[in-house]
């Protein structure tokens, strides 16, 4: 019986013949943080108030073992980084402030040390890094449906503080790990009918950016990126931060545009606007989910739209793809929903990786499209897994589903004992 070492001698012999170095290509693998995304673990509810989600945000499912605190959502991602091969990063919402006893400034107060516990705990983790996200959503000063793009001065003024107490939070992230912060800018703003017009909030929210960024920040320890939408719940008809106000600000002002693959329609292929965006911009950042009908915020697959989006992150390179996953599952083992999309993230990113992409790009030029076409289906049956169990094996981590039961045991011993 073949030993796990015969099939990846046979797997590498294989790319090779395929011109494919798998050595390379897990090297490169290696080389690719996620981020992952808090909010999976307790239903992005949060810690700095009590109450439903409101703004566009809603979670289906009352699956047993919701983190209710700090140190349980901690317990509960350290759990899943163990299950994760590889160093990857942290996604944190403002709204995940950690206050003293008898503390509770508003959004607009927060500070660096309200976020110094999860600095700890990324020190302690060996975490890449801390990306972080203003929240504009689930407040009283939300509950308009319309935030930096409101037409009430107190509304509007008490969200571009937020936003530029949420700067200083990612350059002290920045500054205490040694690495850049992204802090990507998403608002929930929008109106659920037929808008009279368009045009008015989008002109605010631009005089809000503009203040916003007036303010001065280091870019080298800030990665600003800004993150359009369709459409959401209670906002069917009308966003004012769409895809293409974005991609025009971001381009005057030298930020990020901010795809993300839950917030466009089914029928758009997302992965199709990362290399017109590169040709224009040093970097973009990306949100991974997976859209069900509309914006449902599934965990990810390994589908075509994911493989999709793989290919061209690979093709960009590491450093040019600010990459996260963005998804919020009540309805299963929240632990097993994080290391499932993490580790789909990045089997679909090795599958990329092992493709020959550059003697597929010389038939396309040379107009061999049958050959492309033989390769492109051909390397589907290649071994990927067994490179990706090769992967696993030198992190000490199991190749396949075997991880399920150390997440069932946590739930066992953790999980079900939170009511």
């Amino acid at each position: 019986m073949a030993t796990a070492n015969d099939r990846y001698a046979s797997a590498r012999n294989l790319y090779r013949n395929l011109g494919v170095d798998t050595e390379k290509a897990l090297e490169t693998l290696d080389r690719f943080p996620i981020s992952m995304h808090c909010w999976q673990g307790d239903d992005v509810i949060g810690f700095d108030r009590e109450g439903s989600l409101t703004g566009g945000i809603q979670t289906t499912g009352n699956y047993p073992g919701r983190a209710r605190t700090p140190q349980e959502l901690m317990a509960d991602l350290e759990k899943a980084y163990s299950l994760i091969p590889g160093r990857h990063r942290l996604n944190l919402h403002a709204s995940y402030a950690i206050f003293d006893k008898g503390e509770r400034p508003d959004r607009d107060a927060i500070l660096p040390r309200h976020f110094r516990k999860w600095v700890a705990f990324a020190k302690k983790t060996g975490l890449a890094g801390i990306d972080f996200n203003p929240t504009y959503f689930s407040h009283p000063l939300a509950a308009s449906g319309r935030t930096l793009s409101s037409p009430d001065e107190k509304v509007r003024s008490f969200w571009v503080r937020h936003t530029v107490a949420c700067l200083r939070i990612a350059e002290y992230f920045a500054k205490e790990l040694g690495t850049p912060s992204a802090l990507n800018i998403w608002i929930p703003d929008g109106l659920k009918d037929v808008p009279a017009d368009r045009s008015a909030p989008r002109a605010i929210y631009k005089k809000s950016l503009d203040e916003i960024f007036a303010v001065p920040y280091d870019r080298s320890l800030v990665e600003v990126t800004i993150e359009s939408k369709l459409f959401g719940i209670g906002l069917e008809s009308y966003t004012v931060g769409s895809h293409e106000f974005y991609m025009e600000y971001a381009a005057k002002n030298d930020l990020l545009c901010l795809l993300d693959s839950g917030h466009f329609h089914l029928s758009e292929n997302v992965a199709d606007k990362i290399s017109s965006l590169l040709l224009f911009a040093p970097k973009i950042a990306f949100h991974v989910s997976r859209p069900v009908r509309w914006d449902s915020d599934h965990v990810i697959r390994q589908d075509d739209m994911l493989a999709d989006i793989a290919r061209e992150i690979v093709l960009a390179g590491p450093e040019r793809v600010l990459l996260a996953l963005d998804y919020f599952d009540a309805s299963i083992n929240r632990v097993a929903a994080w290391v499932l999309g993490m580790r789909n993230m990045q089997k679909s990113l090795l599958s990329a990786l092992l493709l020959p992409n550059e003697k597929m790009s010389r038939l396309q030029e040379s107009g061999d499209f049958t050959q492309l076409l033989v390769l492109q289906e051909e390397a589907k049956n290649y071994p990927s897994g067994d490179v990706w169990a090769e992967y696993c094996r030198r992190k000490g981590l199991p190749a396949r589903e075997e991880w399920l039961a150390a997440v069932r045991e946590y739930e066992k011993k953790v999980l079900s004992r939170r009511k």
